[in-house]
């Protein structure tokens, strides 16, 4: 029946995920529980389609080969499985990268024999040649392994499976379709007991690659960041806080800075006007300039050549009031982030509601997170925008007291440190005193670190005198966070224990 049967090799398809689950089950067998999910299915069709490979046999699918882009110079060589992924959404996943990364091949076993698994390797070649990618990557394993485990080092194993001495069913293949063994990898993928969690790092380089020329946008390592310590001052109309605004945005592109950076709320002196009103309309009212404002900063962005983070603004969506902000790339587009954690005062005074948007920003300068004030003080969000490959981290915010100010500071350093990338922190000083709930404020701007040699010994790279309107330019270095990830005194990244627990986003 086999032999007469069609054999068609396409594109693999979200509606294909019931018969791909049988098909994985059954290839799984040393882990039967270890199979691709539907979501995860969906969003690498949907992210990266050409590169999700599929047989199909008598409406059955008979093999599968999965596989993402990355940018393997951000990688080092003993990255383990789950880092190379990037997470259920797999964020590592990148049109601008350089390697086709190979995430999982499998054959049913009813289809075994039949040369199936060569020809899921020869159309990824093909894939990569067409693609202009640099090699084909990925972390084989080494099933027969743990039978010889008490006699042989993995090396010793693996020269022996190249001179035909010992059949691996895995790494035997993929010798034999011209891939060669880069290193050995020890912890690559957990529970893979077989292998004695070993793998072979294996590699097919693109003889057709040609590099491509370095054009003036591509993503830049050292990275100038703008950050305005706002003075809250009485503006006699919107016009006049436009102004304000156009001079610092103004100023810091002089110096040629990637990044402005505002405070939260700095808008609030324009809610003099509804001091007549109760604290719930007056931030409402203050809303009505948010619309104007996102305008406003989209063409500064591009006028002055600058990515702007406008710190917060109120904005009513349906019934409901949220501290919002944008970011607006020097190219005329933009983003909104939300603010999601909620103070009491905030929600008491302005009724004000937590959002629901938590996501990274690709920018010309590497991926971003934007935190909200109070965000900062919630260590599982940030955590998650470093998994998702955030290298800076803006926080703008808003205290009036010292204390409050300490609790922002303290909070973002800590983040600074445990996700391996720079966090920049904006506030404003002065008083209100014509404007309810917003008298006083307290702030020292800064720009902090994490904590190894390449760094600051204090994790502060610069701050702003404190109460005192400013503007901090600095200058920091991406290439040193991917220093500090694979050869830092401590890898806070790498080390952490999966095996104990874990984070996730929920959908």
């Amino acid at each position: 029946m086999i032999d007469s049967a069609k054999i068609e090799l396409r594109n693999l398809r979200v509606k294909d995920y019931e018969e791909l689950k049988i098909s994985m089950i059954k290839s799984y067998h040393a882990m039967p529980d270890e199979y691709w999910s539907k979501g995860e299915i969906k969003t690498l069709v949907n992210k990266f389609p050409e590169g999700q490979l599929c047989i199909v046999i008598d409406n059955k699918i008979a093999g599968c080969a999965l596989s993402i882009i990355v940018d393997y110079d951000k990688f080092d060589d003993n990255h383990s499985y789950e880092e190379i992924l990037g997470g259920e959404n797999f964020s590592t996943h990148t049109r601008n990268g350089n390697v086709l990364y190979g995430i999982d091949v499998f054959i049913h076993p009813e289809f075994r024999g039949m040369r199936l698994g060569r020809r899921l390797y020869e159309a990824r070649k093909e894939l990569c040649e067409h693609l202009n990618l640099k090699a084909i990557v990925f972390g084989g394993r080494i099933p027969n392994y743990s039978k010889y485990a008490s006699e042989l080092t993995p090396k010793k194993y693996i020269d022996k499976v190249k001179l035909q001495e010992i059949h691996d069913p895995v790494l035997s293949f993929q010798l034999s379709n011209d891939f060669h063994v880069k290193k050995v990898i020890k912890g690559y993928l957990q529970g893979d007991h077989e292998s004695k969690e070993y793998a072979t790092l294996m590699e097919w380089n693109n003889i057709y690659y040609t590099k491509p020329q370095k054009l003036v946008n591509t993503t830049k390592t050292v990275v100038r960041l703008g950050l305005v310590q706002w003075q809250m001052r009485l503006f006699k109309d919107y016009d006049a806080l436009v102004s304000q605004i156009e001079f610092f945005v103004d100023a810091v592109s002089n110096y040629q800075s990637d990044f402005i950076l505002f405070p939260e709320l700095f808008n609030a002196p324009l809610m003099a006007q509804f001091n007549d009103l109760s604290e719930p309309e007056a931030i409402r009212g203050l809303s009505g300039y948010t619309e104007r404002l996102l305008e406003t900063f989209r063409e500064f962005a591009i006028n002055y050549n600058i990515n702007i983070i406008t710190g917060s603004m109120p904005q009513v969506i349906g019934e409901h009031m949220y501290n919002v902000g944008y970011l607006c790339r020097r190219d005329g587009s933009y983003e909104r982030y939300e603010k999601l954690h909620i103070t009491p005062a905030e929600e008491s005074a302005w009724g004000m509601k937590g959002g629901n948007k938590l996501e990274t920003f690709d920018t010309d300068c590497g991926k971003i997170g934007v935190l909200i004030c109070y965000d900062v003080e919630f260590p599982e969000v940030s955590r998650l925008l470093a998994e998702e490959g955030m290298n800076i981290l803006f926080v703008p915010f808003m205290t009036d007291t010292q204390n409050g100010y300490s609790r922002v500071k303290i909070c973002a350093q800590s983040r600074a440190v445990e996700n391996e990338c720079y966090v920049a922190i904006a506030g404003s000083v002065g008083n209100l005193p014509k404007v309810n709930n917003m008298d006083i404020q307290y702030a020292q701007s800064a720009v902090l670190t994490p904590s190894d040699f390449a760094f600051p010994v204090n994790g502060i790279k610069a701050e702003a005198t404190p109460n005192t309107e400013s503007t901090l330019l600095v200058d920091v270095d991406l290439d040193l966070l991917k220093e500090l990830h694979n050869f830092g005194s401590v890898r806070n990244m790498k080390d952490r224990r999966k095996d104990l627990y874990s984070l996730k986003k929920k959908k």
